[in-house]
């Protein structure tokens, strides 16, 4: 399939905004969705506050490529479930949205997606509308995930 990553990325970013350092958010200081320890694993040094702050869509692009889109296959997933899935990585862990994927296909999920997902995702994709549905029923599981954490409010 075409990639979608540039414009899941675009997505991704809009709704992630700029930098914040809120006490509240486990993820502590962040910019662009990426997380300092996130940032620091990829670039393998500890950041500054200031080397946060200066973080651009440019800068980030590669890592959410490697780290996230290619983790769940962002590029054999059909438009629309690629976002979802991909954003849900960025947000949860790619292992946790292949499992999430993978429930919804009715695959064991195990975290890791792979020919069998990959076949269970074509089957349940065969038209348009139960695309819709798949991506539905993902985001369903979303939700329910983030109504168990104890930050949900």
């Amino acid at each position: 399939m075409q990639s979608n990553f540039d414009a899941a990325l675009q997505h991704v970013l809009k709704s992630e905004g700029g930098y914040v350092n809120n006490k509240l958010d486990p993820g502590g200081m962040t910019n662009l969705g990426v997380t300092a320890k996130t940032w620091s694993d990829w670039v393998g040094h500890d950041p500054s506050e200031k080397e946060m702050r200066e973080l651009t869509p440019e800068k980030v692009s590669p890592l959410y490529k490697r780290k996230f889109w290619d983790a769940i296959k962002g590029d054999e997933l059909p438009a629309g479930v690629d976002y979802v899935v991909f954003d849900i990585a960025v947000n949860s862990g790619p292992g946790r949205a292949a499992k999430m994927l993978q429930s919804c296909v009715g695959v064991t999920p195990d975290g890791g997606i792979g020919p069998k997902t990959l076949a269970a995702i074509v089957t349940c994709t065969s038209s348009g509308e139960k695309t819709k549905d798949l991506v539905n029923q993902i985001c369903d599981k979303r939700l329910e995930f983030w109504k168990s954490l104890p930050t949900f409010g």
